[in-house]
């Protein structure tokens, strides 16, 4: 029926402008309610504190999305000089002597260095991976190479990648494989992210000269 058809294409049509606004309107809240926070423990530990102003601060809408925005771009810029990583560096070093704290502070502090290092390969390569078994071929993300005692019992030739789950893609696999059981793949890691979330619906640009699987 034309009537059936024209709603499918106008939610279509309508569902990603809407998904977006959704979205960055989850997060302009979620940073608001991050900064009335703020001011609320302010406000506590401030006894002479201007509560009529903090009100009106908390009101403003989109006022913690500026404020976050701006002190990580301040931070950003303090530790990007020598004096500014020593303060960092001092920074760790306490955080790292609080019981309890220091382990899941240190966890952390592992895996975002390695996530968003100018100079690490974490989730910059796409490749193609047999899972969960042999013949069966998903997407994967490599995440780097195995190291410690992993690698001693491995040996050299293995990439460490994950598996995302679909429509999800938050939520997967870790696995370790032999470099020669990977193919790695010259589409952009949007491109094969894209290709996991639609469940393999929107295909990735064809690449001229890509050796086929």
């Amino acid at each position: 029926m034309p009537i059936k058809k024209y709603l499918i294409t106008g939610l279509l049509a309508w569902l990603p402008l809407t998904l977006t606004i959704w979205v960055l309107l989850w997060l302009v809240g979620l940073l608001d309610a991050i900064f009335g926070a703020f001011l609320t423990a302010l406000s506590a530990v401030t006894p002479d504190a201007d509560i009529p102003l903090i009100e009106q601060l908390r009101h403003i809408p989109g006022l913690g999305v500026v404020l976050v925005f701006s002190a990580l771009l301040l931070t950003g810029a303090l530790v990007s000089n020598v004096a500014g990583r020593w303060w960092l560096r001092q920074w760790g070093k306490l955080f790292t002597r609080i019981p309890v704290f220091k382990s899941i502070y240190n966890s952390v502090k592992k895996v975002s260095d390695t996530l968003f290092s100018s100079n690490g390969n974490a989730f910059r390569k796409a490749m193609l991976v047999q899972y969960p078994r042999a013949g069966a071929w998903t997407i994967a993300f490599q995440t780097g190479t195995p190291g410690g005692e992993v690698a001693r019992h491995l040996g050299a030739d293995f990439v460490s990648v994950y598996v995302p789950t679909t429509p999800n893609p938050t939520s997967g696999f870790f696995l370790m494989l032999p470099r020669s059981e990977v193919i790695e793949l010259q589409m952009s890691v949007d491109e094969a992210l894209t290709y996991v979330i639609s469940m393999g619906s929107v295909a990735p640009s064809a690449v001229l000269g890509a050796p086929s699987p």
